[in-house]
This record gives C-alpha cells, structure tokens and sequence, in this order.
C-alpha cells in the first residue's frame, strides 16, 4: 500500500536536493556570494528593484524577522542597498547594488541550467499539468 504522505516527502527530498545542486552550480558560475534562499530575494528584486521591505516579504514568502536578518547579510556582504522611500518616510525599499547587477545574468543563466534539469524528458504537455498541479497544492496550503 502506498503511504499518503509520499508526495510530501517527494518534495522535500526535491527541495534539498536541487537546493545543493543549485548551489555548486552558483559556484561553478563565480557565484559564491549568494545561496539559493538569498538568490529568491535578489530574484524579486531583479524583476522589481527598489520595493518595501513588506512586499518582499510576500513575494518571497519569507517571514518579516528572517528576511530583516537575511537583508541584513546581503547589505553588510553588498549585494542590496535600504533606502528611505520618497513616498513614504516610514517605509524602507530594497535596492539590488551595482555590484549585484553584474551577477544578475549568471544567476539568471545557472536558473535556466537547474529549469531544464528539472524538465529533463517531460513534455511541455506534462510541465504544464506538473505546474498546474503545484499551484493547487500552494493554493491549498495558502488557504
């Protein structure tokens, strides 16, 4: 008999593993300043640089206290700049620094590397459903 929960161990046995494939990839690529957790939030702020600190937050779905203490390593390491919103004195925005723009296509390219060693031998057909399928079980859990 199958056990329910194999679909949850599946991905957590997935989540580390491609965790630490991602990670020697970052590395082979020159990269060894960011780790994949650090790499979802510069991944964020590549697509919209310069956002609250709150909106970050949701996007990466990391906790207000973890992300503080991440940003905190990513500033002191200069990857991303706080800065005082012109809109709004009580809110901080995260900027992605000059040097951390320069990464930007070799993260983007080890990204595409680990994309198509997850596909490997799947059809647009099956990626297609597979993600489908993810985005039930996160709706799930959201709810």
């Amino acid at each position: 008999m199958k056990e329910q929960s194999a679909g949850g161990h599946l991905i957590s046995k997935i989540h580390h593993l491609s965790g630490r494939i991602f990670s020697k990839k970052l590395k082979d690529h020159g990269i060894a300043e960011l780790n994949p957790a650090q790499g979802r939030i510069m991944f964020v702020l590549w697509r919209n640089n310069g956002i609250p600190i709150q909106k970050l937050a949701s996007e990466t779905g990391l906790g207000k206290s973890t992300l503080t203490s991440m940003l905190d390593r990513l500033e002191q390491a200069g990857q991303i700049n706080r800065i005082p919103s012109p809109d709004d004195r009580r809110q901080t925005l995260v900027t992605a620094s000059a040097k951390n723009l320069a990464a930007m296509e070799q993260y983007v390219q080890v990204s595409q590397e680990m994309l198509e060693l997850f596909y490997q031998g799947f059809s647009p057909n099956e990626i297609e459903r597979f993600e489908s399928c993810l985005q039930r079980i996160l709706k799930n859990l959201e709810e």
